[in-house]
Formats: structure tokens, sequence, C-alpha cells
């Protein structure tokens, strides 16, 4: 099963590596940048979120700038999820979405979520960070970034909190161009930010309105002028000498900025400093520019190479576009001095994938009074290994790390053939009371899950009821094997 990441369904005879009319899907994302300024999480994040909206998103990513981060805070989210990832699990969980990846750098926080159709088609996850705070040593400011193949598609989301203070607009786009210079992934065809297809770059950029005195901006705002202000917003500003700014594209402001507000209020700052208003909170895209074939180049310029040639073919062969749909800020939300801002996008492309890598299913009955079997089947080549491990989830499981238990594949292999793998799971690990639960296969090379298998019945122990346990008690050893697993 061994072979290079990204491995393409064309290259499997009998599997079809597009939809047959080469149609294109759409994916709804919802993005979501807020700097919360140490504050603890509101009790609900519905507007947030658009739950109530009739477009249901189909990826969440959400990330979050000065998440409190004090000594025996950040200790105890070293060993738990944070208040703030525990709500949004929490919250999107029962609606079938699960968290596929999260990093934390100090008050820096990124997190990615998916519906669970999509799960076993985003592959390849790798995540890093970089600090730039104080001569690089410290992580108050700097950037974390999630990097993932989508379908096939190559995506990369850079969450950033840059230098503040009206002054240090050239040294926040230092900032940005040492992160993108800087951060480099494990992974054959996009080692850097820059050769992923889609880059999404957002966090608290802290880019500010110059020029414009306190009074205009402040009636700019009241008038919802806000188009008058634009031309001396920061970072409009620099797009028209930086190269690197340049590639990027962003919405147009209408909407009030978002920075500095009194807590638990709609009013600018009012306290003797008087900050003035300005868009520090910004989500921006960058979509890779097409490579020129050869007769369009430059002739002074080096024929492409074999991997660029591949990668022509490949955006021509399997097109992606992103349209925004929209671009404001949530004013009801005030436990920060700053609001936060959403974005949704619709991804249109062409899959690139569209098998599972695997395929597996529970073999008979599942109890605890009886040691179980999974049957899986490997559809494509993948690079396996001994970290490769299945793990039991119950219906509804708010994140990758939330398994009941877990088999590790090679120690725990009983039989195969070239078709069907059989693994087998002692039933001291299976939870007595048992319930609806699926099986998933994480691969530790792709650090994802590349197959679920459908819900199915764990039957309750049988053994457990006789000897008079009762479901109180049954219930308390679900959640000691839960809690044991997530401590290993």
């Amino acid at each position: 099963m061994e072979e290079n990441e990204e491995q393409s369904d064309a290259q499997q005879p009998g599997l079809s590596s597009r939809n047959e009319n080469n149609e294109e899907d759409r994916f709804r994302l919802h993005m979501v940048t807020w700097n919360v300024a140490t504050a603890d999480p509101p009790d609900d994040v519905t507007l947030l979120l658009h739950l109530n909206s009739p477009k249901s998103p189909d990826l969440y990513v959400i990330g979050l700038q000065e998440v409190y981060s004090g000594p025996m805070r950040f200790v105890s989210d070293t060993l738990f999820d944070d208040p703030w990832s525990q709500l949004f699990m929490s919250t999107l969980a029962p609606l079938n979405y699960v968290k596929v990846s999260s990093i934390r750098m100090q008050g820096l926080l990124l997190l990615f979520f998916s519906k669970l159709e999509h799960v076993p088609f985003i592959r390849d996850i790798r995540a890093t960070y970089t600090r730039t705070g104080i001569f690089g040593y410290w992580g108050n400011k700097g950037g974390v970034s999630i990097r993932l193949s989508f379908y096939g598609h190559l995506l990369c989301f850079l969450n950033c909190h840059l230098a503040a203070h009206m002054k240090y607009a050239s040294e926040r786009v230092d900032e940005f161009e040492y992160i993108i210079g800087t951060q480099t992934f494990e992974c054959r065809k996009a080692q850097t930010i820059f050769d992923h297809r889609l880059v999404f770059w957002f966090g608290d950029l802290n880019f500010r309105i110059q020029d414009h005195g306190m009074h205009f901006v402040r009636t700019c705002i009241n008038d919802e002028n806000y188009n008058l202000l634009w031309s001396k917003d920061q970072l409009t500003m620099l797009k028209s000498k930086e190269m690197m700014l340049q590639e990027f594209e962003e919405g147009p402001l209408d909407f009030q900025p978002t920075y500095k507000f009194d807590l638990n209020s709609d009013t600018y700052d009012s306290s003797g400093k008087k900050r003035k208003p300005a868009w520090t909170d910004r989500i921006l895209w960058r979509l890779r520019p097409i490579a020129l074939p050869p007769v369009e180049q430059d002739e002074s310029e080096v024929g492409l190479d074999v991997r660029e040639l591949k990668q022509m073919e490949e955006d021509e062969e399997y097109p992606l576009k992103v349209r925004q749909e929209l671009y404001t800020s949530k004013m009801e939300y005030g436990i920060s001095d700053h609001k936060p801002v959403i974005s949704v996008f619709t991804l249109m492309l062409r899959k690139i994938h569209t098998t599972p890598l695997v395929r597996l299913q529970p073999e008979g009955d599942w109890s605890a009074d009886i040691d179980s079997m999974v049957l899986y089947s490997p559809l494509q080549p993948f690079p396996s290994s001994t970290w490769d491990w299945i793990g039991l989830y119950k219906v509804g499981f708010a994140s990758v790390s939330d398994y009941i238990t877990y088999t590790w594949v090679k120690d725990d292999e009983v039989a195969f053939n070239e078709e069907v793998i059989q693994v087998y799971v002692d039933k001291e690990e299976i939870p007595v009371q048992g319930g609806e639960c699926v099986l998933c296969y994480f691969c530790n090379a792709l650090q994802s899950i590349i197959g679920i298998s459908e819900p199915f019945r764990v039957h309750e122990s049988k053994v457990a009821i006789e000897e008079g346990l009762m479901h109180e008690r049954i219930n308390g050893l679900n959640k000691m094997v839960a809690s044991e697993d997530n401590w290993n």
C-alpha cells in the first residue's frame, strides 16, 4: 500500500477521477476571525456560525487571537481542549461536523471543521506555526497554519496576529513575508504556503487608518460612508507597492471598522487613549496564478520544468474557483474590544479524488461480551505504516481524537488477502453500554481519517446486566474508557 502522497484516482484502473460529465462541485466555506482579548467564550455562537441559515457550510475555519494563555490555563489547555475549542466542538458535533485539525501557539488558535461526509477526502493534513513576537522568540505574535488536500486540491489557511500600533505598518508586512518565507511542510507537492492552490490569510493583521483625523473617521462610520476611508487603510495602501500583497484578493470593507470598542458595547474607545477605529481584522485569499504554456512565455525565460508542466495540466483539467458570498462583522458580540469578522465563500472545483482510500466495516455483532473484528479493504494505494490505527467512535463524535477506543492496524492484524484485511478488537475495549458507532481508519502518514464505516449498533453487554451493573454504573464505565483513551 506504499505510495506517494496525493495519489490520483485516475492512476487506479476502474476508478473514475472525476464526475462522469466533468461536472463542477460547489462547497460552502464559513470563516471566522476574532481577537477575543483573553475573554472567556460567549454562551452562544449561533449568530457567529450562521447556524440558522438555510445553507449549511461544508467547512468551518475559525481563527482566534489573544486566547487567554495565563500559566495555569495554558497548562490545562495542553492536557484538555481549551474552552473555545470545547464550545465550537459541542456546538458543531450535533450538526454532524468534526474537528479535523487544530493548532495553537500561545494566544493564536486555528480550528478546522468539516461535515462528516467530506472527512475521508481531507488528506495529508499538516499544521505549523511561526513566532514573530520579541525578536521571534515569543508566541504572542506570529502565524499558525493548517494545510490539507480537499478532494485533491491543495488548500492552506494562515491565521496571523501581527505587530500593533499605527506606526508599524511596514513591520507588519515584514512579519507577514517572514511567516510566508519560513513556514514549510513535509509535503511533496506543496512544501511552502504559496505552493498551495488556494491560500486564505486572515486574523488580527493590525493595519490601521492613517492620515484621516478622528472626527472624520467617526463621521464616515456614523454615516456608513466606509468607502471614504478605504484609500487610507494601510493594507490597501501597501498593496500598491508590495508585490506579495498584490497576489491576495479581499472583498470590499462594507462594514464598520472592528477595532477598538468599549467592552460589551458598540461604542468606540472612550478611554483617555481614544484609539482611532480601524479594520484590523481581515480575511483575504490568494488563488495560485495559472502557469503560462511555453509558447506564451518570454523567450528569455527558462522552459517549464516537469513539476510546473504537471501543475499546469492539473490546473486545466481540474479547475478551482472561489467566490466570496459575504464579508462582514458581527456587532452582536461585545466580550472583546474587537468585533468578529466572518466571510462565506463558495469553492467551485472538479474533484480529483472521488473514492475513499479505504472501505471498512464491522464483522458480525459487536458487544463487550466477545472479541470483535474489523474488515477493511484498501481501494487505492496509500502510505500505510505501523502507526495506522482504526478507532471506534460514537455517532456524532466531535473530533478525530474523540474515539472510544482504537486498535493498531498492523499489531492486531489477524488475516488478510489482497482484497480484505481482518483486524482484531479486544472485548475489554468495547463500551459495555453499547450504542450507535462508526469505525474510522486513521492514516499516520497523511495525518487524516481516510475511511469511515456506515453506522452500526454495538449491543449492550449481557454479562454486565447479569452481574447487576445498572445503567448508571455502565455510563460511568463508558466515561472511564473515553477518559483513559484521551490521556493516552
